[in-house]
């Protein structure tokens, strides 16, 4: 099962509009922080703090090259989210079969 505290970092640090913008645009390849501030018309200090959630999160990682701060995604991809939903799809879906084996059942005796 997940660490509630990775998984509360990770859901935390994905709930601001800003940084699932800033995901998306990683998810096409990296860019600097500059090339990342650009579209959301954000200051670079700003962003850099944005960019800091996501960091300590795993979800993307920094290097400086020269004087430029170039970000990627990082290693986590959203594991811990994703098997933290999984576990209770697993729950919801078990818990509907059982309601549709009720109702068939019940439709069935009333033929």
């Amino acid at each position: 099962m997940v660490q509630y505290a990775t998984l509360d970092r990770t859901l935390g640090a994905i709930s601001d509009p800003t940084r699932r913008q800033i995901l998306d645009r990683l998810g096409r390849g990296p860019a600097s922080i500059t090339e990342l501030a650009r579209p959301l018309a954000m200051s670079l200090t700003g962003l850099k703090k944005h960019v800091r959630i996501l960091e300590e999160a795993e979800l993307v990682v920094t290097e400086k090259v020269g004087r430029t701060r170039s970000c990627r995604l990082g290693p986590s991809r959203l594991d811990d989210a994703f098997d933290w939903i999984e576990f209770y799809r697993k729950q919801w879906d078990r818990r509907l079969d059982g309601l549709e084996a009720y109702f068939e059942e019940r439709k069935g005796e009333e033929r």
